[in-house]
């Protein structure tokens, strides 16, 4: 097995290459912007929370082999594998960090030579359209992507707004220059994963259509113009699907060749040029979710021009003003994984709806965002931890329209749920709890969301009541999730314990006592797989027993998803003080804390893990996966807070490195990215929800909190340096701290906060 990393294609130096926002910025390090090993992370062009991820895809490994899964697709979950030589394509939709896929869509490869329509293999390059490249020979930035394509001899350069990717490339001399558009390729792919694609040529320098596939999202439609900066001098394309049956009457026309309307299942395209030696051919590339008219009108309303540099220049300069929302000084390489993880957390969710304000809903029909932005990618059961809690602080205008997005999506539902995993007018249902509850619960209770509360309300109380969803009826009724319901039955039972409390924190706020009443038993339903006689969160028989076959190691057939008992039982962040007295009191606590982060675990635990390996973890605390992310700032409930400063300052180091193996884990749109961020300031949002942020240990040197709100926040950290990783003291505004909590609220203040470290605890 690989670790999954994070890849820093390049080291910059300190200060800034894009334009400042204001004359006094602190300066700080460029992102460096790049993968994964194992490809969970793009390296493309794409503007803050883009539409459009414009980026290379390095292969074409097939979702399944011979009817089964096939293990090696889980590399290229975002396209790009750094340890691969060649670059099939362009492609111009990809997810960040995640572990299972979709996207990819619209694939284009500029090349010379002979005309070649199959993609080739890895082995054998020469035999398709793909081509080698060089790392020395590529350059990734916020916004700006640069590649040498060395088989045809031709400069890529991309850059992106919103909802168009614009392309550079910059050919050889030659009469035989063509530009392939690959409608059947995709992440994820195979046979039959396309459903239909569709493409109108309106003239010699522009084409539209759409793409509709079957995958992750089961209905997925895309809308595209592609408007080229120089006229083709022809085209045609070639459709791979044998399988049709029904061709019709189109035998009438040739076609394969300049013929206007092309549709099909499996279709490649190629337009053909001849080029004067370092002749530029420019694309710009639009989407919508909405219709092939929204998409040229895209184009038009974001790039009028041809003007390359311009567009690169601008999407940079957003990402300046993006990333000084923060802004740092420590030491260069946290400097470098501060600002990456800032990027990365400012990629996902997605814009989804044009510049007319149009976006297709869940219903699969038009509607129009009025008020707000609509958004889609919500990895909820990863990002509601940390990541929703860092725009609640720093993006709170973004933060509630991603509510509001999530009421919209709720609303157009024929579920009437809120989202699991929002993607591109779907739902893909993936991973357990309902956990846009607590994103809305957190937005609210923090005073980000300014919609109606009780319609947010009777929408987190309607999907938890969905009895017939991964056993919510069980839960409803026994407090529990028999085994025999769910194979992740312990899984979910904790994290809909959590989702509750949630929801009765909402309840709370709103004064309505009986909803109150309601889900704040509910939050109490964890203990029901707490057994005491062995210590451990485990799987209950539908008869009320605990299920005989148990291994607090094991992440197989134990009632968990991506975590095994040890991690796991830690999992009640809504009420550290009630688990740490079922767990024995403070000592008893603590100490299982230390056996978690001090143990050893079997190689047998990693033949379970796909995407974890030894070096992911710290001891037996998986940070590579987020359910116990809160974990390390649990030793503030007990006499020893100062081992969660120790173990923060430890993760911080060694889960995270401006190398090539840089991340312990999926970055999961951001939510890696976030607890470095907030735990690199010093305080963490153990639950969402609540105002509190947990204390911890900071390994900035300063911070600036640029608010939305138009205040500002200083954190100062005095005596900082690797050895004093213990906080001696903290002054807020000038008065001591007696707490070993930070609010909300005192942020949104404003103000300044001292942290005073010591080697000593």
């Amino acid at each position: 097995m690989k670790k999954y990393f994070t890849l820093f294609i390049a080291v910059l130096s300190l200060g800034i290459s894009a334009q400042k926002t204001n004359k006094n910025l602190i300066p700080f390090v460029k992102p460096i912007i790049g993968t994964q090993r194992m490809g969970h992370v793009y390296p493309g062009a794409t503007a803050p929370f883009g539409m459009v991820q414009l980026s290379p895809d390095t292969d074409t490994i097939p979702y399944a082999v011979n009817g089964k899964y096939n293990p090696e697709v889980y590399k290229y979950c975002a396209g790009y594998q750094y340890d691969d030589k060649t670059i099939v394509a362009f492609s111009h939709t990809h997810f960040s960090g995640t572990g299972h896929s979709d996207l990819g869509d619209f694939q284009i490869m500029p090349t010379t030579g002979p005309l070649q329509l199959n993609p080739g293999t890895a082995q054998h390059p020469e035999k398709g359209f793909r081509s080698a490249f060089s790392h020395e020979e590529e350059t990734a930035e916020a916004g700006y992507y640069k590649v040498k394509l060395k088989d045809h001899n031709i400069l890529a350069e991309l850059t992106a707004t919103t909802r168009v990717g614009m392309h550079q490339y910059t050919f050889p001399k030659s009469k035989e220059a063509h530009i392939i558009l690959d409608l059947m390729a995709g992440i994820y792919n195979y046979d039959d994963k396309t459903v239909w694609t569709y493409v109108r040529v309106v003239n010699d320098t522009l084409i539209t259509g759409y793409k509709q596939t079957n995958g992750w999202a089961k209905n997925r439609t895309v809308y595209f113009a592609m408007s080229f900066s120089k006229p083709f001098k022809s085209y045609g394309h070639k459709n791979w699907d044998s399988k049709q049956v029904y061709r019709g009457f189109w035998g009438k026309f040739n076609t394969t060749q300049n013929f206007p309307e092309i549709a099909g299942k499996k279709i490649r395209m190629f337009f053909d040029f001849e080029t004067e030696e370092n002749e530029k051919i420019q694309i710009k590339f639009a989407l919508s979710p909405v219709s092939q008219k929204n998409a040229l009108a895209n184009m038009q309303a974001e790039i009028p021009h041809w003007n390359f540099e311009k567009v690169k220049q601008q999407t940079q300069e957003q990402w300046n003003t993006e990333l000084n929302k923060i802004q740092i000084e420590a030491s260069p390489s946290h400097m470098i994984n501060f600002y990456t993880g800032l990027y990365h957390a400012f990629i996902s969710p997605t814009v989804y709806m044009d510049t007319n304000n149009q976006y297709k809903g869940l219903d699969q029909d038009v509607h129009t965002a009025n008020g707000f932005t609509n958004y889609t990618t919500f990895s909820l059961w990863d990002t509601y931890r940390t990541l929703h809690p860092l725009f609640n602080m720093i993006q709170p205008k973004r933060n509630a329209d991603m509510v509001q997005s999530m009421i919209a999506h709720y609303n157009q539902s024929s579920l009437h749920m809120l989202p699991i995993w929002s993607h591109y007018a779907n739902d893909n249902w993936c991973m357990s709890g309902y956990h846009s509850v607590a994103v809305i619960a957190d937005a609210i209770i923090k005073g980000t969301y300014k919609g109606d509360p009780m319609v947010a309300l009777e929408a987190c109380v309607t999907t938890a009541k969905k009895r017939n969803y991964e056993g919510i009826g069980a839960y409803m009724d026994k407090g529990y999730i028999p085994a025999e319901v769910s194979g992740i039955s312990v899984s979910n039972t904790l994290e809909y314990a959590y989702d509750d409390w949630a929801i009765a924190q909402l309840a709370k706020k709103l004064n309505q006592e009986s909803i109150y009443a309601e889900f704040i038993k509910r939050a109490d339903n964890w203990k029901n797989n707490y057994d005491a006689s062995v210590g451990f969160m485990r799987p209950k028989l539908e008869n009320g027993t605990f299920k005989k076959e148990f291994d607090a190691y094991s992440t197989h057939g134990q009632g968990f998803i991506e975590g095994n008992s040890w991690n796991y039982s830690f999992f009640v962040p809504h009420n550290p003080t009630a688990l740490v007295e079922k767990m024995g009191g403070k000592k008893a606590f603590a100490k299982k804390l230390d056996t978690l982060f001090s143990m050893h675990l079997p190689d047998s635990f990693f033949a379970e893990t796909e995407d974890i390996t030894r070096d992911g973890i710290i001891g037996g605390y998986v940070h590579g996966n987020e359910p116990a992310h809160h974990v390390p700032y649990l030793y503030n409930w007990t006499n020893e807070p100062w081992k969660t400063q120790q173990q923060v300052r430890l993760i911080l180091n060694k889960q995270y490195q401006p190398t090539p193996d840089g991340l312990g884990g999926n970055d999961d749109c951001g939510q890696m990215s976030a607890w470095y961020i907030f735990s690199s300031l010093g305080f963490y949002p153990v639950a969402p929800g609540s105002e509190n942020y947990a204390i911890g240990s900071p390994i900035v040197n300063n911070a600036i909190l640029n608010l939305e709100n138009g205040k500002v926040f200083e954190i100062e950290v005095q005596n900082q340096s690797d050895e004093n990783v213990f906080v001696k003291s903290i002054i807020l505004n000038g008065k001591p701290l007696q707490k070993l909590t930070l609010t909300h609220t005192e942020i949104m203040n404003g103000g300044k906060l001292i942290f005073v470290m010591s080697n000593k605890h």
